[in-house]
């Protein structure tokens, strides 16, 4: 591990370094010490695994802004993201990372809004498009995006990318982008069909970069409680009132489960709501809107509606159904204790599923503890 405590050791351009320190960005994670300083001076395929919350986007980030020469009005870099709420999230942060530097744009398309809106926008100057897989597609096939200059490519939350479907438009993508130089993937866990993305458009000779071998942060407190089914409802009010003001997500199976919990938090006057599949763009903007406002203390959310949320300041993940797949026990838990901070991940769990609790701490290689009452 690098001993480089600050981000120009790193290498990284003053201007940019004055940017994060205004985002009060001071100290390199350990992705970021292992990835910016080769990214910064070697032109390089990589795979870099750490789980979410750990820094991946100034891990990337940083060098694509030191590749872009802003005089060229040109895409020269592309990220791929697998949500809206991700790529929004991520051009959002170059953008602030280059306040003291020279005007490079990046731009985020993905699916649902209006694609006439997002085609007129990439007319304007663009450096970086940071795009869903479906919806890139759908533009260069319009020729409303020119990737031929694109030197940069870059896979964010790729696991994620993949278990919604997007292998196929990832193929195709990476098929028609030859031209590029560097490809960078990053994926909080490593399942077949990244391997099999590395094997087939990364060079052998790719970096592999994995920041501990532990897939979930030591900073979160795992913990789960035994109960019946019946008994949650209660529980969880108990839980909530020895949390006060702290905010937290809540995780269910099932769109039914959420809509249920969220009808029966409200009516206790708790300020939760509710994110699923069954809600339109614009509901679901509201409802995170009014989260990250903190006028919500609590998100009631499904696996698949919860992809790419990026939401800091969370002290509590509670899982009132364990998930369905082990992957996603990973990317529950980490929506706590991000940039270094502390955080609880409580599964509520029935006697027959402690079984499960163990399967977790065996192929995580993490440790719960059992709480008798919260």
């Amino acid at each position: 591990m690098s001993s480089l405590e600050n981000f120009k050791e790193l290498g990284v351009h003053k201007d940019l370094v004055k940017g994060l320190k205004e985002l009060n960005i001071i100290t390199p994670t350990a992705i970021q010490k292992e990835v910016i300083p080769l990214l910064l001076t070697t032109d390089t395929d990589l795979v870099g695994q750490a789980q979410t919350g750990t820094g991946k986007t100034a891990a990337y980030g940083l060098p694509l802004l030191h590749r872009i020469d802003p005089s060229q009005k040109v895409v020269q870099g592309l990220i791929l993201c697998p949500t809206r709420e991700l790529s929004q999230q991520v051009a959002k942060q170059l953008f602030r990372y280059t306040k003291y530097t020279e005007k490079i744009f990046a731009e985020a398309v993905f699916g649902g809004p209006q694609i006439d809106r997002q085609i007129n926008a990439l007319r304007r100057p663009t450096h970086i498009v940071v795009a869903t897989p479906g919806r890139l597609i759908d533009l260069v096939k319009r020729k409303a995006v020119d990737l031929s200059h694109v030197k940069t490519i870059i896979l964010d939350e790729a696991d994620e990318m993949l278990s919604m479907g997007f292998k196929k438009e990832l193929d195709e993508i990476l098929g028609f982008l030859t031209s590029a130089e560097n490809t960078w993937l990053f994926s909080a866990t490593m399942p077949h069909g990244i391997k099999q993305i590395v094997n087939q458009h990364l060079s052998p000779e790719a970096h592999k970069i994995q920041v501990s071998s532990d897939v979930v942060n030591k900073n979160i407190d795992h913990q789960y409680l035994i109960c019946e089914e019946q008994d949650k409802f209660h529980i969880l009010m108990q839980f909530l009132r020895t949390q006060k003001e702290k905010r937290g997500i809540v995780f269910c199976r099932t769109k039914a489960a959420t809509k249920k919990l969220a009808k029966q938090l409200q009516a206790k006057n708790i300020a939760a709501d509710a994110i699923h599949g069954d809600l339109l763009q614009k509901e679901r903007d509201k409802v995170m809107r009014a989260f990250k406002k903190e006028n919500l203390q609590l998100l009631i959310a499904t696996d698949l509606a919860a992809r790419g949320l990026d939401i800091s300041d969370l002290a509590f993940v509670l899982h009132y159904q364990l998930p369905d797949k082990d992957e996603y026990y990973t990317h529950r838990s980490g929506r706590t204790a991000r940039a270094g901070k502390k955080g609880l991940s409580l599964a509520l769990c029935t006697s027959a599923e402690v079984k499960q609790i163990r399967f977790y701490e065996k192929k995580l290689n993490i440790g719960f503890s059992q709480v008798r009452e919260v």
